[in-house]
């Protein structure tokens, strides 16, 4: 299947997340790529469009009068990096986007888009034998970073308020294990790339709901995409699918890497809504796991829950290491397994969720 045609259709979860990663979309800069994303989903919904946000927004349609709409929300922006400042001898002064830890950034390889085309940096950082006594020990703030160009003169090619990512060509994203995944941005292109699954095997079914799809924008600093984007689609039913923080040897009390689908338990969720989904994945025989999330979830649902005249909210989240860096990794499988409920949950659900 012509991969440029169809979009992701017929292609592996593999080739979906990277498809959607090969797409920069630092928070507040997404506009100028949206199209790009439209295109990779125009073949799975009926309707297709970008607003004047920046998100995708796309809507397959049921066919059945006065049909509820069930929304499918994952957030397309990435953390990164704005110039703030050129310096001579090709030195570049630039503020964080999103919620980047200082860190793991001496030494990051970085993409800058300038305006002519993407160049590459790095961010510098003192030799050891040169620092003093002491500064070995302490992580030096973003602000007093600068990123090498390798340019002796960066001020005619890269203007004030040029965004910065990291590297996902595929140079940067090694396969370390045969189910694994590992890049940037997987927060949450993976989600993306779940609910992509979802809709290409809803292709195939009779459906009693209409489902919206909200590729959505500024999660990272504000959720306004999501807001903007819920507010046109007016759903009865939103479902965010996200990450979460999946166990490491340094952080036990998290969630199991390879477990399944996480579902949110708490009061940004709809109770009944939840249950619903767990009801499928038992129904299903998939494995699931709960998370009690008890307040502020850190998700677009936050904001989706309350737009209009309100939503019946759920969260899915995909296990997910060492998140807001360039090495977030996660199962494939899991990812896949969110996708698998949401399509074995819309392919039956007629519209009403009960307790």
């Amino acid at each position: 299947m012509h991969e440029i045609e169809n979009g992701m259709l017929g292609a592996s979860m593999r080739s979906k997340i990277e498809q959607l990663l090969a797409i920069p979309m630092v928070t507040g800069f997404e506009r100028a790529q949206s199209e790009r994303v439209r295109d990779l989903f125009a073949p799975l919904c009926d309707e297709i469009e970008v607003d004047r946000f920046g998100n995708v927004i796309g809507l397959v349609r049921s066919g059945k009068p006065d049909a509820k709409t069930v929304l499918l929300d994952a957030h397309l922006d990435q953390i990164g990096f704005v110039v703030t400042e050129v310096l001579k001898g090709g030195f570049l002064r630039f503020r964080s986007v999103g919620g980047v830890d200082p860190r793991m950034l001496l030494g990051a390889e970085v993409t800058i888009g300038a305006p002519d085309g993407p160049l590459y940096g790095i961010v510098s950082c003192l030799p050891p034998h040169l620092l003093s006594a002491g500064e070995s020990d302490k992580a030096l703030p973003v602000y007093k970073m600068c990123i090498d160009t390798g340019l002796l003169d960066a001020a005619p090619v890269i203007p004030i308020g040029t965004p910065i990512w990291f590297p996902a060509d595929k140079a940067h994203m090694p396969v370390i294990a045969k189910d694994a995944f590992t890049g940037p941005n997987l927060d949450d292109r993976a989600g993306a790339a779940a609910i992509a699954h979802a809709l290409e095997k809803l292709r195939k079914v009779d459906l009693d709901v209409d489902v919206a799809v909200l590729l959505s924008v500024q999660e990272e600093v504000t959720s306004l995409g999501a807001a903007v984007g819920t507010f046109k689609i007016r759903p009865d039913y939103a479902i965010a699918v996200d990450v979460g923080h999946a166990k490491t040897p340094d952080a036990p009390g998290e969630f199991e890497y390879g477990g399944g689908p996480m579902i949110g338990m708490g009061p940004n969720m709809n109770r009944a809504l939840s249950r619903a989904l767990i009801r499928t994945a038992k129904a299903e025989g998939m494995d699931y796991q709960l998370e009690i999330m008890e307040g502020q979830t850190g998700t677009n649902a936050w904001d989706m829950q309350i737009v209009a005249r309100g939503t019946a909210q759920a969260i899915l989240g995909i296990p997910l290491r060492y998140m807001h860096t360039p090495i977030e990794t996660i199962k494939l499988s899991d990812a896949e397994a969110v996708g698998d409920l949401i399509y074995h949950f819309l392919r039956k659900f007629d519209g009403e969720v009960r307790l």
